[in-house]
Parts: structure tokens; sequence; C-alpha cells
């Protein structure tokens, strides 16, 4: 059973809790409280729709592509710059519950024990004529509790946990920004990888109809029908298909190099068939540009910024301010171990602690100064991103648009070319035009095709671009 505590604790105490209830009673909050600045996102779009229709959060499932769907699905799970930004949401929250802890008293324990020697000159000196000296060295054992808590009068502790849980959001919001960028980023090379694939198809057809070429006009050179500038420029065109389909593998293998990255693994590891091939583009509505607010992510993160500079102006602002703490210690001390336990020995000390910054040199105006002008910059950083942000679902939407127009307008240039490479044909087989003309029709031909191969992975690229200008999935508000 613990003795009882002596008077003069209990009278400390009371003291304290008074002084402790009036202080708190007259704190505040210092500093600005947060206001969203005024966006500049404007009403209307110059190239984008106004209708809003709905986007699941898995998008990528609108494309009905089951290899894409996988590969996302393995990127979402495996990517290396992913596992970072939930790393650091793991850091914003560690650090949230650093700044949260200043709310709470401080508690320690110091314990020691020491061997002292005084000095005999120095200790003599002070004593009268004829006294003997005592012992000179002596053992010291303590054993203390110590209370440290300091009162968040001014607000700051508040803003510091304000500003932490400011970045533990904007890091959450990262996470979900990664995401969006992960799955786009493999969407998009996974198109590119099918575009090239349709290209590697046209080129390795292409060289087929072209190796029998070849042998068509080196069995009329032999017959006398064709001349030897007939049969060069048939071994001309075969190379150069050739050469073709090699630059177009080299491709597919940096953009499959790519993909593997994305999705965490290697390129060894990574399972993709052979022949991706390209599918439909969904319809996309963008919605009012002020929706962009909520959407995007990184406009979320560039918002949750701005509150945290926000609150470090009023951290800032509170170091102008008294500081007041509660501290205090106590326990056991005494000289020799033969009685430390012994209760009369016991020792403490507790009170307030006022400091009052009286000169800084400018240290803390400049302080704040700097703190205002990050606000500032923080401000013209998200109002950058959100024209930023207006000109991506733009830019998307005219280069969807136009895809779409010249798809449309190769298609015909293709039905055309295949028409003159006919024509061309029966003009040489009917000795009507040299072989030049036809080999001229079916070089037209193959390059309509790739291109038309190209614009369709151009087309779905730019539709995945706009689905990531305007944020990833989402629900409207009329639903």
């Amino acid at each position: 059973m613990c003795p009882p505590a002596p008077s003069f604790f209990p009278a400390i105490c009371q003291h304290g809790l008074v002084a402790l209830g009036l202080l708190l009673l007259a704190s505040c909050t210092v500093g600005p409280d947060f206001e969203a600045p005024e966006a500049p996102t404007g009403n209307r779009w110059r190239h984008a729709t106004t209708a809003t229709s709905d986007l699941p959060d898995e998008w990528w499932t609108l494309y009905r592509s089951s290899t894409l769907n996988r590969l996302i699905d393995q990127a979402l799970r495996n990517n290396q710059d992913l596992a970072a930004a939930l790393a650091r949401v793991e850091m914003a929250r560690a650090m949230t519950r650093v700044e949260s802890s200043a709310w709470l008293p401080q508690l320690g324990m110091q314990n020691s024990a020491t061997l002292e020697r005084i000095s005999g000159s120095i200790f003599g000196a002070n004593l009268p004529a004829g006294i003997p000296l005592p012992p000179l060295e002596r053992d010291r054992y303590q054993g203390f509790l110590t209370l440290n808590y300091e009162l968040d009068l001014w607000g700051k502790v508040r803003r510091s946990v304000e500003a932490a849980r400011a970045q533990e959001n904007a890091a959450i919001e990262e996470v979900t920004a990664r995401r969006l960028i992960i799955a786009a980023e493999v969407a998009r090379t996974a198109f590119l990888v099918a575009s090239l694939d349709a290209q590697r198809s046209i080129l390795r057809e292409t060289i087929s109809l072209r190796q029998e070429a070849l042998k068509l006009q080196q069995s009329r050179f032999q017959g006398g029908l064709a001349n030897e500038m007939d049969v060069a420029r048939a071994r001309t065109e075969l190379s150069l298909a050739e050469n073709d389909l090699t630059g177009v593998e080299r491709q597919r293998g940096n953009a499959f190099n790519a993909l593997a990255t994305l999705c965490g693994t290697t390129p060894a590891e990574l399972d993709l068939p052979n022949s991706v091939s390209l599918p439909s583009a969904p319809r996309i509505a963008a919605g009012l540009p002020t929706t962009l607010l909520r959407r995007r992510p990184d406009l979320r993160v560039a918002e949750l910024k701005l509150r945290e500079a926000n609150a470090r102006v009023g951290i800032a602002t509170a170091e102008f301010f008294p500081n007041f703490k509660l501290i205090g210690s106590g326990g056991i001390e005494s000289i020799g171990a033969e009685d430390f336990m012994n209760w009369k020995n016991k020792a403490g000390s507790i009170g307030p602690q006022f400091t009052l910054p009286l000169f800084q040199g400018g240290r803390l105006r400049s302080n704040l100064r700097s703190t205002q002008a990050r606000y500032q910059e923080s401000v013209a950083n998200f109002r950058q991103s959100v024209l930023t942000a207006l000109q991506e679902v733009e830019n998307a939407t005219v280069d969807l648009n136009a895809y779409s127009r010249q798809r449309s307008q190769v298609g015909a240039a293709l039905a055309a070319a295949q028409e003159t490479s006919r024509l061309s044909r029966l003009r040489y087989e009917k000795g009507l035009a040299s072989y030049f003309e036809v080999v001229d029709a079916d070089r037209t031909v193959l390059t309509t095709r790739l291109l038309q191969a190209q614009l369709d992975g151009q087309r779905l690229t730019a539709s995945v671009q706009l689905i990531r200008a305007l944020g990833g999935g989402w629900k409207s508000e009329a639903k």
C-alpha cells in the first residue's frame, strides 16, 4: 500500500488545474480559416459536350477486352509506383498521429545513479574554522516521473494537425491519381501493341503477295514477257516491305517491354497473346467543366496542398504569441542506495512555464511571410492545375473527333486506292501500262492500310486520354 501523498501536491495541483481551466477558456485559433479559391473553370467547353454520363470505376471494361482487363488488374496489383504511393499514405498517417500526440501530456521516466565528488577546497571555504570536512564522495540515486504539457492556447497544435491531415488526405488522393495514370498507361500501351499487331499483319500479307509478284516477274522475264527493270522493282518492293516489318516489330518489342514494366513484371514473364486485336471505342460525355474539381484526383490533391499551406500560415502566426506549458517531476531521490525506497526521500515539483518571444532578429516575421508566400504559390498552382485539366479535356476531345474524321477519310481513300490498284493491274496485263504503275498503286494501298491501322490505335488512345482527363470513374449527380 502506497503512503499518502504530501499535502503540498494537492495544493499545487488545485492551483494548476484552475489556471489550466482559465487558460483553456481563453484559448483561440489564430491564422486564417481555409476557404477554397475561385477556380477558372467556366461554364462551357469549346469542343467537348456538356452532356453527362456515368463511367464505372473500372472504366477499362467499357472496351470489352479480356486481355486489357487482365493487364490492368495485374498492373494495379503489382505496379511499384503504386506500391510506393501506398507507402506514402502510411507515412502520412503516421505523421498525423505524431502531430496529434501534442494534444496529450508527455509523460516520461528519469532514473539515474551517479557518483559525485565535491571539491574539498571549495566546500571547505564555506565552513567555519575548525569544522572538519565531511565525506567528499557520495552516491546519488534518482527515480522521477516527468510531465510536460503544452497548452494549445493559440491553435498551433490544431493548425499542425490540420496540416498533417491535409497531407494525409493528399497522399490518399495521390494513390487514386496514380491508379488512374497506371490504368490509362496500360490501356494506351496495349492499344499501341494492338495497332502494331494490325500493321504487322498487313505487312506480312503484303510480303507474301510481293513474294508471289517477284516470282511472277521472274517467270515473265524468263518467258520474255517482262524486262529486268520489272524484276528489280518487284525485288525492291519486297525488301522495302520486309524493312517496314522489321521496324514495326522493333516498335512492338519496345511497347511490350514498357507494358511489362507497368504490370510490375519482366518482359520474359508477361503473358500476352502474339496478336492483340483492337477493340471498339466507347462513347464518352464530358459533363460540365466545374465537375472536374470533384472528378479529378490531381485537382483534389492540389486543393488539399492549398489547405495545408493555409494551416502553415496559422502555425507561423501562433509563434508570435506566448507559450504556456505545465511541467513537473516527482519521485524519490537519495544519497546512497540503502534507504532509496523510503518514502521520506520523496521529491517533486510542478508548475506552469511561460515564454514570450521578445526579440528574434526578424525570424518570426520572415517565417510568416514565407508561409504566406507559399500559400499564394499553392493558389497559383491550384489554378494552373485547373487550367491544365481543362486543356487536357479539350485536347483529348479534339484528338478523338479528328481521328474519327480521319478514319472515315482514310477508309474512303483506301477504297479508291484498291480500285486504282485493280485497274492498274488490268492495264498492265493488257500492255497499256508499265509495271511501275502497278507498283506505285500497290504501294499506295499498303500505305493507306497502315495509316488506317495507326488511326484505329490513335482513336482508342484519344478515348483513354479523355477518360483520364475527366478523372476516370464517375457517377453523375442526377442519378
